[in-house]
């Protein structure tokens, strides 16, 4: 770590990011932070400014408001060091078609000033690991979009960066590679201690593997943190699942749990009833009614909110905003 970054500092700080392109703000105040060993998502739909902060965060792009700092350094005045510390995964996989698999890998090693005798070890290592190692001699020309984000990847770690940028990391890829990759990236976190910034439209991908998020968009950060943390400021309480014989359901069985202490919300759903409550504390006595009820439960779930159930409800408070 360099002498101006401390381990109690985040490893990742985006503050106010401002930058356009033809008069067009793409980042229009954004911030984030990212510590060290944590994955966190940069969410929001295309044109939210994601991959122009990754690119700022990188050296790549000049800001034009606010400040970055990545492992304590400025990635404006030198981001030459930043990226020989960094590994980045475009949406794109732009990798060179007219080089091989291994080129590919060898060259961004070369550039990373890998020592050669550790760079072609790391070299068919991350060939291998990527499952791309029968292919390492044949043109990137003709491969598929899948196994061109593997050489993507591949060349991404082969310098065993401490900070990855990962830009729709499984795009293109079938279930059993992004299932690896996922185990992957969540190894590099936990295990390894690498942090990660994540850049996904899967909700499911960032809510597998990612404490907190930030929502973007236009350029503007709407909600950072953790998903439970941001729920509270939008909505109070507990979804608790309750599975029950939905014959049984009728609006006077809905009354009836409405009449419950804590109960804030009931509605229909597929398997029963939603029921929402005050507070945690009150789901045992919330399943102690139901179980004196007279109504058949097969099962009581407290659900905290998912990313999924975040970010919709982020981006309905903003759109139904005056």
């Amino acid at each position: 770590m360099p002498e101006n970054a401390s381990s109690s500092q985040p490893v990742i700080v985006a503050d106010s990011l401002v930058r356009s392109f033809d008069g067009r703000r793409a980042l229009d105040g954004a911030g984030f932070t990212a510590d060290a060993g944590e994955v966190v998502a940069l969410l929001g739909p295309n044109g939210a400014g994601k991959t122009t902060a990754v690119r700022i965060l990188n050296g790549v792009l000049k800001l034009e408001g606010g400040s970055a700092r990545v492992l304590g350094l400025d990635p404006t005045t030198q981001g030459e060091e930043v990226r020989r510390r960094t590994g980045v995964v475009t949406e794109g996989s732009a990798v060179d078609e007219r080089l091989t698999a291994r080129e590919n890998v060898l060259v961004h090693g070369r550039i990373r000033q890998v020592p050669d005798a550790l760079l072609q070890k790391r070299t068919d290592e991350m060939l291998e690991r990527f499952g791309i190692a029968h292919r390492a001699n044949h043109l990137v020309q003709g491969f598929s979009t899948g196994q061109r984000k593997r050489v993507a990847l591949a060349r991404a770690l082969v310098h065993d960066p401490e900070v990855l940028f990962l830009d729709e990391p499984t795009s293109g890829l079938d279930p059993e590679s992004t299932r690896e990759v996922l185990d992957l990236v969540d190894h590099l976190a936990r295990e390894q201690g690498r942090t990660v910034l994540l850049c996904t439209h899967f909700l499911g991908e960032a809510g597998r593997l990612c404490r907190r998020m930030a929502v973007l968009r236009d350029g503007r950060t709407l909600a950072f943190g953790e998903p439970e943390s941001i729920a509270l400021g939008l909505q109070t309480g507990l979804l608790v699942e309750v599975q029950l014989d939905l014959a049984s359901v009728d609006d006077n069985v809905i009354t009836q749990f409405c009449g419950f202490s804590g109960v804030t919300n009931v509605q229909r759903s597929e398997l029963g009833l939603d029921i929402r409550v005050d507070d945690r504390s009150q789901v045992p006595e919330l399943i102690r009614a139901l179980s004196a009820s007279s109504v058949e439960i097969f099962g009581v779930t407290p659900r905290p909110p998912t990313m999924e159930d975040v970010y919709f409800a982020v981006t309905r408070a903003v759109s139904d905003a005056p």
